[in-house]
This record gives C-alpha cells, sequence and structure tokens, in this order.
C-alpha cells in the first residue's frame, strides 16, 4: 500500500508573522494534513518593541528571546539557518544553515515572513561607525558599549577625549530611536552617580531625525508631548536633521554641526529583508506586492506577509494603503495566513485580511509615557500602564510574560546596574555586522544552485 504524500509547508522567519501562522497552523492542521517546516537563524521568537529595555538593562535578554521549542503542540521541523534565496519555478528555497552549510529545501505551499532589516543610506562611514538596534545582540552590545563609556571617561584625564565619551547620538524619531533614546538616556542618568569623577552636565544626548515632527504617528498633541519628556530629561532633540558623515569620533549633521562622540546610535527605520529582491517580484517601497488574502501574484503557491509585504490596508479606507510594519498587524497576518492556507488544502475560498488598528503605545521609561489605545489620548502613568500592558499581554508564553514582569518589578525596587557583560571584548562591524545582509543569492545563483540538485533528490 502507498503511503499519502504530505504537502510540504515551508515557513521563512521566526518573527511575529511566521511564529503566528506555525501555532495557528498546529493548531487546527492534523499530523496527516500537511508537514510543516520553518527556517529561522535563532531557535527563539524576538519581542522587538522591548529591546530598547534590554539595551538599557531594565530586562534581560532571555526575557524576551521565546522559545520556539516550549509548544506542546510542537510538531514543526525547525532549520537553524536562513533563506538566501528563492527558485519558484523548482519551488526550492537555497538554505545558508548557521554552520555555513548552504542547502536546498523544497515546498509545496511557502509562506514568506522574513521581516526587515535596518534602512541605511549612502552616507560616508555610517555602517562602519553606527551602532543598530534590530537584535538582541546589538542591543545587549550597544549596553556594554555605553557602560563602557562611561567607564573611560571616567579613568581619562584628557577633557576632549571625555566629553566626546559622554555624547551618544541616536538617529531616528520613529518608536525605536524615541524609546531607545529615552531609556539609554535614563540609565546614564541614574549610572553616573556611580562615578565620583563625571560631572552629570557633561553627559550629552542628541535625537535627531529628519521629520518635521517626533513620532507623526501618535498625533500633533501626543507628539508634542513625548517630545516635551525628552527634553525635560535634557535630551536635545533636532528635526530636520540628519547625518551628513560619520567618524570614529565625530559626526557630523547636516545642518553643519560637528559632534565629538563615538557613539552613534542608528534607528531610522527598515526595510524588507533582501530576500525579496531574489524573487524577481513586483515590490512596492521594497515590499512584496500581495492581494488582500496576501498570495503573490503570479507566483502560485506563495504568500508573503508581514514587513516584507505590502498587504492592503482594506480597513484604512483609502485606496492604495498598505497595513504598516507593526507587531499587531503582523499577528493577525500570520493567523489569516494559516487560515488561508488550510483553505487552500481543503479546497476551499481564500480571505482577504482585514484589522483595524488598536492604536500605538510609547514606553519612554519609568513613569513617562505616551500611548493611544482605541484613539484616546494618554501621557505619564496611565499611558505607562497600557504600554506594558499592552506588551505584557502580548508575549506569546506564560514564562516570558513571569520573566518580563519580574524584571520590571525587580528594576522598580531595586533600580538599574551597570554591569558590563563582555560583549565589548570583541567589536564586530558596526551596523551591519550584526544583520548578516550580504550572504543573499542573486536570482542567478539560486537558479544555478538548484539547476545543480536536480539529478539528486530536494528534500
Amino acid at each position: 500500500m502507498t503511503a499519502t504524500v504530505r504537502p510540504r509547508i515551508l515557513v521563512v522567519g521566526a518573527g511575529f508573522a511566521g511564529v503566528e501562522c506555525v501555532r495557528r497552523l498546529e493548531r487546527r492542521l492534523s499530523p496527516t494534513e500537511a508537514e510543516i517546516t520553518l527556517i529561522a537563524p535563532s531557535s527563539f521568537q524576538l519581542y522587538l518593541p522591548l529591546l530598547p529595555q534590554v539595551a538599557a538593562g531594565v530586562l534581560t535578554p532571555q526575557s524576551i528571546a521565546v522559545s520556539l521549542r516550549r509548544s506542546r503542540r510542537h510538531r514543526t521541523r525547525i532549520i537553524p539557518g536562513g533563506v538566501v534565496g528563492v527558485d519558484t519555478r523548482a519551488k526550492v528555497c537555497v538554505v545558508r544553515k548557521i554552520s555555513g552549510e548552504l542547502t536546498a529545501q523544497g515546498y509545496d505551499h511557502l509562506v514568506l515572513a522574513p521581516g526587515s532589516v535596518t534602512r541605511s543610506f549612502d552616507i560616508p562611514g555610517l555602517t562602519e561607525h553606527a551602532r543598530g538596534m534590530k537584535t538582541l545582540a546589538e542591543a545587549a552590545h550597544l549596553r556594554d558599549h555605553v557602560i563602557a563609556q562611561l567607564d573611560l571617561a571616567d579613568a581619562c584625564e584628557d577633557e576632549a577625549e571625555r566629553a566626546s565619551r559622554l555624547c551618544f547620538i541616536v538617529v531616528g524619531g520613529g518608536y525605536a530611536g524615541t524609546e531607545t533614546a529615552a531609556c539609554l538616556q535614563r540609565l546614564t542618568h541614574h549610572a553616573v552617580r556611580r562615578y565620583p569623577r563625571l560631572d552629570p552636565r557633561q553627559i550629552r544626548w542628541h535625537l535627531v531625525d529628519k521629520a518635521p515632527t517626533l513620532m507623526p504617528e501618535l498625533g500633533a498633541k501626543l507628539g508634542a508631548s513625548a517630545l516635551e519628556v525628552l527634553r525635560r530629561r535634557g535630551i536635545e532633540v533636532s528635526l530636520g536633521v540628519s547625518v551628513a558623515k560619520a567618524g570614529p569620533d565625530e559626526v557630523t549633521l547636516t545642518d553643519g554641526r560637528v559632534l565629538s562622540s563615538r557613539t552613534l546610535i542608528w534607528t531610522a527605520g527598515v526595510t524588507a529583508s533582501p530576500l525579496i529582491a531574489t524573487l524577481e517580484a513586483e515590490t512596492d517601497h521594497g515590499r512584496l506586492v500581495v492581494d488582500p488574502d496576501m498570495t503573490v501574484p503570479a507566483l502560485p503557491g506563495v504568500l508573503a506577509l508581514g514587513d516584507a509585504a505590502a498587504v492592503p490596508d482594506l480597513a484604512a479606507g483609502r485606496d492604495g494603503a498598505v497595513c504598516p510594519p507593526t507587531a499587531q498587524h503582523a499577528q493577525r497576518q500570520g493567523r489569516r495566513a494559516a487560515d488561508n492556507l488550510i483553505a487552500a488544502l481543503r479546497h476551499q475560498p481564500l480571505q482577504p485580511y482585514r484589522h483595524k488598528d488598536l492604536g500605538l503605545v510609547v514606553d519612554l521609561g519609568g513613569r513617562d509615557a505616551v500611548s493611544k489605545p482605541l484613539g484616546i489620548e494618554l501621557r505619564g502613568m496611565p499611558a505607562q500602564a497600557v504600554a506594558r500592558g499592552y506588551h505584557w499581554a502580548a508575549l506569546r508564553t506564560h514564562v516570558a510574560r513571569t520573566r518580563v514582569l519580574t524584571n520590571w518589578v525587580l528594576n522598580a525596587l531595586a533600580g538599574d546596574d551597570f554591569v558590563r557583560t563582555g560583549f565589548q571584548a570583541w567589536r564586530p562591524p558596526a551596523l551591519r555586522g550584526f544583520e548578516h545582509t550580504d550572504v543573499y543569492l542573486t536570482p542567478e545563483q539560486v537558479r544555478e544552485h538548484t539547476a545543480s540538485l536536480r539529478a539528486g533528490r530536494l528534500p
């Protein structure tokens, strides 16, 4: 008797979209209906919105790294690596494992949720001297670096060197940049009390953004409130300004100012994963164009979602609107994509994605926050309660929620610690060193690789 061949579902990426898709597939598909494979470089889902709190030491790195293997329904095969190319004609993904080995993985249904990478520009010195805030390793490394600057400034005798080590620049006035500047400024403000040779007035934080307003998505009033909080803390906010040139110990801004600084943190937006460029499919500002049901036109069996896809925002009420690259959209798109995959397997109609935005939360550390849940504008402690409550509820496991809540309580009661963990002992390439954006293949290389395997059997 011949065994029935199960359809192969391949999910690329373990962010909010990919993990939600896999979880729903595991719950709603029987083991006999499909074989599920997830390709991800790490064995955890990173809760990205809390990354600034890891950089500031409020949360431990493990608390926001949610294991992919904790689910009781876990039956998904996990391949540790990243997809570096897709041959949609042969229905094959080229995978670079974390060991560096190149392999191929066949599929019948492909879910592309590779997420995004830090967006950079052709600015002299940027990729060599700026630090990002997109990965867990970057956050841990940045914390070590900031504390190291305090240690070195306290030990040095040269006033010019001390000033440059105590000047910190964050580029990007969106959520990531604003929260990073706020959380790290709070860290240095508390830490300097333990350095008797340092004058707190010497520590300077700059937040710069080329946009005319801070976090325009919040609206004029809440954006102004966030700006007021930052300036009250002593953070110098420069709007309509960006970086013209970056060096190892100085940064030149587009308004002509030259700031002596050893720390440039780049959070000026994200762009879709370079994997999308290997598909030779239509894109919208770098994101893969998809139909409302998240299928990719002209690519049978392929769905795309999350930060890498321009999913139409049907709830926005205007033509051409696409969903913003936020966690709440990615999670819900993952569930809808899973439902559509199941519908396809069972020969049922697919449904479009539709979700009305629930609002925005911005945690500025301590008792400071601004939030806009369901259009209601909040500031201070009420906003902080909503922000942390939302993040706590959005964490996927009870273990993660317990760790985060424990960290928050411990930090509130005992305050910050200022320990360097050793990441600064080795210095990788700054901006691009952590995201490995140079490993992707060209479409021609993908086809060559899959052609060489046709004589064998693809997994």
